[in-house]
């Protein structure tokens, strides 16, 4: 069993939360809701959060993952708005925006998003 990890499933987005200091806390929870809506907002249709870590430094790594390359354009400002909201300074966000091409992804609901996690690497795949 892992106690560094949680999960949390918002609309289209199934999420890995995962801490370096023990179990997710609420922030984390709510830097996935606040994170979501960013991306919803500014990103593709196909962008999905896939995972979010928590350091010891008070440092946040987000990563995306999508089948649109331009989706990278508009991480640098998700990551300021991200750092402002949570009152953090803007190198304790970091947005990982990794594209993948559709050939390499089941664009079904549900699948989809599974397929993103296995080839980022967040989950393993299932055999």
């Amino acid at each position: 069993m892992e106690f560094d990890t949680d999960w949390k499933t918002l609309g289209r987005h199934r999420i890995k939360l995962r801490s370096t200091r023990g179990f997710p806390t609420e922030i984390m929870h709510q830097m996935a809701e606040v994170a979501r809506l960013a991306v919803d907002q500014n990103m593709s249709a196909r962008a999905r959060i896939v995972e979010i870590v928590f350091r010891h430094e008070k440092v946040y790594d987000i990563t995306v993952g999508t089948t649109v390359a331009e989706d990278r354009v508009c991480a640098p400002q998700l990551e300021a708005a991200l750092a402002t909201v949570f009152g953090l300074m803007p190198e304790q966000i970091n947005l990982f925006v990794q594209t993948v091409t559709q050939e390499e992804v089941d664009l079904h609901f549900g699948v989809y998003e599974r397929m993103l996690a296995e080839k980022l690497g967040t989950v393993a795949p299932i055999h």
